[in-house]
């Protein structure tokens, strides 16, 4: 069974996240806002602006204002219905402030994210670029893309960075979300699947449906959490599905929307 995780703990997995992504930050100097990134096109800079500009997009959701401050980044240029391109969008249309500023927004952006979601109802359901979902499951988004984009800024300066238990919301979140990853692309899953992977510590991290899977993912939660970041292929990890869906849900697995 998937198990009950509270808001509570999510909120603190983002604030540790938050704050190893701030103490990369802090040791940087100018040249290393200027490093590119995983992300194509993309340096340091642009990476820290987008985290600051979708924290601030979860800070109106929460508010009930997000459609107002999607008009504002991209410039009512385009609606946000692609995630990737909507990111690209918005990052180009604030491109070029100072570092610093950049540094400041997405501090104090964060800061008022995890206050929000500390006094909110975690079952509330607010609007989100992946339409409805609750305030506990954005949170866990907020988790899943700061992670990702540490690991972005980490790339950018030859840093190793350990693997935590964290990753076990984020690995969850990925699990849970098939049905969307799957609407998104106009696909029907065939039935329930369970995921069973090996923590970073080596403990079991099993994610299994009500009713009996018909396709289970087995393999290193890392890999799994890599994949649906789109960081890595699916060939070039652990991971091996068995079951009807297995291909399509190495293919189609994503935790931020």
């Amino acid at each position: 069974m998937g198990e009950s995780v509270t808001v509570d703990t999510v909120i603190a997995a983002l604030a540790d996240q938050q704050a190893e992504l701030s103490g990369l930050l802090r040791a940087m100097d100018d040249a290393d806002w200027r490093r590119p990134t995983p992300c194509d096109g993309w340096d340091v800079a642009d990476v820290v602006l987008h985290l600051a500009q979708t924290n601030e997009m979860a800070i109106a959701s929460i508010q009930g204002r997000l459609e107002f401050l999607l008009e504002r980044l991209t410039t009512g240029e385009a609606p946000v219905t692609n995630v990737d391109d909507g990111a690209a969008t918005m990052v180009e249309h604030e491109r070029g402030a100072s570092d610093q500023s950049v540094h400041i927004r997405w501090r104090d952006g964060a800061d008022e994210l995890r206050s929000l979601f500390e006094r909110s109802d975690p079952h509330q359901r607010v609007t989100w670029v992946a339409g409805q979902l609750s305030i506990r499951t954005l949170a866990t988004t907020r988790l899943s893309e700061t992670w990702i984009h540490t690991g972005d800024v980490a790339i950018a300066l030859d840093r190793d960075l350990p693997h935590t238990d964290r990753l076990r919301h984020i690995a969850r979140l990925a699990w849970r979300t098939l049905p969307y990853a799957f609407e998104r692309d106009h696909r029907v899953l065939s039935g329930p699947v369970a995921f069973e992977l090996r923590g970073p510590h080596g403990d079991e991290w099993n994610f299994s449906p009500d009713e009996e899977a018909r396709t289970t993912i087995r393999g290193d939660a890392v890999d799994l959490c890599m994949v649906a970041a789109r960081r890595v292929e699916p060939s070039e990890t652990s991971l091996v599905g068995t079951g009807p869906d297995a291909d399509a849900v190495l293919e189609l697995v994503r935790t931020y929307a």
